[in-house]
């Protein structure tokens, strides 16, 4: 396994993130645990969760399947930097949801009780929360963070200038601020370039990729269909119709290279500087194992093009993609 820091700071994460949003809905509790221990073998330290996982309102499937296998011993909980989220409507009452002092407050309180654990290595905000202070945000996790409970705090599904923001007010109050962002990013969605990925990089903070296969868009879907091998969601089928021919050469050029399409997806999220760990979600055991392939493949100079060219990016950063 590779390991790099987690942005900025001196925290040690692996080069992939194992993510658990399948674990209960699409996966047994049993396939579970085995994908956990399964990536701890492989050297994966850093597992990423929300409380909204398992899709159940307010019961945190997710989470209580992760502390169940933290609660096993072995080292299982000391060997993780565990992160999950906060945000998502894990109630009907008005504050269960969102970013209040009061709502963070009660929600880590709870994602502890079920992860059985004395701390959050990383609490991430889910998504931005525009009717809440980021006074009381911050003061909300400041308190945490004195208590021991959360060592370090990230954001998901931020805009750049949210991100700018959060650390302008963090750094008025002499806090550590914004440490990741989790964000959309894959070849097939690269929005992120414009604004995220630069503002990531301008604070020091690590980048956290979700969806680096787009939903199984770039995991060789067309091939996969027809062998029969794969029956594509509603969703995946309209992506699959607009996007025929982009996904006929992509496919293409993977099996020119020898590699199998996921491998290269991640492979190409890897390659970005910016990039410290794409979350892979795998369902089964071997669909971790075969992940680890992404970490021996280098792209050369003209597959990189290739890949601009099938799937051209926002133009990079911003303003010189819109402007001069």
């Amino acid at each position: 396994m590779e390991y790099t820091h987690l942005g900025r700071l001196g925290l040690t994460v692996s080069r992939l993130c194992l993510g658990t949003m399948n674990f209960g809905p699409l996966t047994s509790e049993a396939d579970s645990h085995a994908i956990m221990d399964r990536a701890l073998e492989h050297g994966i330290n850093f597992f990423d969760t929300a409380n909204v996982y398992g899709w159940k309102k307010g019961e945190g499937v997710t989470e209580q399947i992760v502390g169940r296998w933290f609660a096993k011993g072995g080292g299982r909980r000391e060997k993780v930097v565990v992160a999950t989220k906060v945000y998502g409507e894990m109630g009907d009452w008005p504050n269960d949801s969102r970013l209040s002092a009061r709502h963070i407050r009660h929600a880590c309180e709870e994602s502890l009780r079920r992860l059985q654990t004395d701390h959050i290595d990383l609490y991430q905000m889910h998504h931005v929360d525009r009717d809440t202070p980021w006074e009381e945000i911050w003061q909300a996790m400041e308190q945490l963070i004195r208590e021991g409970k959360v060592l370090y705090v990230g954001s998901s599904n931020f805009a750049g200038w949210h991100i700018a923001q959060a650390n302008e007010v963090a750094r008025d109050r002499h806090l550590l601020g914004l440490v990741s962002e989790q964000c959309l990013y894959n070849l097939n969605d690269r929005m992120s370039e414009l604004e995220v990925l630069p503002v990531c990089l301008a604070y020091g903070m690590a980048v956290i990729p979700w969806s680096p296969l787009a939903a199984g868009l770039l995991a060789g879907v067309l091939q996969k269909m027809e062998e029969g091998t794969r029956r594509a969601r509603e969703d995946l089928r309209k992506a699959i119709e607009e996007k025929h021919d982009r996904l006929e050469t992509w496919e293409k050029l993977c099996a020119g290279t020898g590699e199998e399409p996921a491998h290269i997806a991640l492979a190409w999220l890897l390659a970005n500087p910016a990039v410290t760990a794409p979350i892979v979600g795998p369902r089964t055991p071997e669909q971790l194992d075969g992940s680890l392939r992404a970490l021996e493949v280098t792209l050369d100079e003209e597959t990189m093009g290739k890949l601009d060219e099938i799937f051209p990016g926002p133009g990079g950063p911003a303003p010189e993609a819109y402007a001069w």
